[in-house]
């Protein structure tokens, strides 16, 4: 139980640190949607010099690292991308 403690504590960790996480809760005006998180990552390796003022955020610490999950979570999450980049409302709330 305490490894899956310590595994579920790190990965929440590590989330908050995620280059798509940041990227989706910018909500920049203009700001990349489709793979922003990778896209960030590849920006902030290849020595991007603005990234708050393309993305609304800052990259993660490591992007080499988080490269990878960004990619994932950025697959999983690109129908949603691109219906938000073609302007569809999904009108999803939360709560009662």
């Amino acid at each position: 139980m305490t490894k899956r403690l310590a595994s579920a504590v790190l990965a929440l960790a590590l989330l908050q640190g995620c280059a798509t996480v940041g990227t989706l809760n910018a909500a920049k005006p203009g700001a990349p949607i489709i793979y922003s998180g990778t896209r960030l990552d590849w920006y902030s390796l290849n020595g991007g010099c603005c990234p708050v003022d393309r993305f609304g955020v800052e990259p993660p610490a490591y992007p080499a690292l988080d490269l990878p999950a960004s990619a994932l979570l950025d697959t999983l999450l690109l129908p949603f991308a691109v219906a938000a980049e073609m302007g569809v409302v999904l009108g999803v709330s939360g709560g009662y």
